[in-house]
């Protein structure tokens, strides 16, 4: 079960055309909208990724309305541990339950979940938050990190893990979130 306080999500390149051409496009924009919702109700921090940007352009419009506050971090490896100024970031969340949310999952999203499952993190792959250009990358890339010792979960699942209970503002914002 993952923890509010040791809970970190990472937003993985859901950037310009390549964004377009992701497998159920429409459901996965919508899930991460609902999900970046959700993780900033909760207080969760999110680490926002794109993969060189002057090449792939800057995240998707439908994305990155809803990262006000947050800056993007640029990378060129495609796992965000290859990228220094994110390992120094997540280390200072002081947080090592990682939420994996982006694209494409059997790439840049399976990379990272799997470098930071040898750093001793426990992940979760966020599989309605993730895609890839083909339903069978999209799968591949999710059983291998399940493979590597990660889980897989949904949007839904991960809020009431992470509430644990039907009370409060934070249970009551959330369900008029997903309803």
């Amino acid at each position: 079960m993952f923890a509010l306080n040791k809970t970190v999500m990472l937003l993985i390149d859901v950037q310009g055309q390549l964004a377009q051409l992701m497998y159920e496009k429409e459901n996965l924009f919508k899930s991460l909208q609902i999900m970046i919702q959700g993780m900033k109700i909760l207080g969760v921090p999110i680490i926002w990724m794109e993969q060189i940007p002057n090449n792939l352009g800057p995240t998707s419009e439908e994305i990155s309305k809803y990262m006000s506050g947050l800056e993007p971090i640029e990378k060129f490896s495609f796992s965000c541990c290859g990228e220094p100024l994110f390992m120094d970031k997540f280390e200072k969340t002081g947080r090592s339950q990682v939420l994996l949310t982006g694209i494409e999952t059997h790439i840049c999203v399976f990379q990272t979940g799997y470098d930071l499952i040898q750093k001793g993190c426990k992940i979760q792959i966020v599989s309605d938050c993730v895609s890839s250009r083909t339903r069978e990358n999209k799968e591949i890339g999710i059983q291998r990190i399940i493979k590597a010792g990660g889980e897989a979960t949904s949007v839904e699942m991960i809020f009431f893990e992470l509430m644990q209970a039907a009370q409060g503002d934070q249970f009551k914002q959330i369900i008029r979130l997903i309803k």
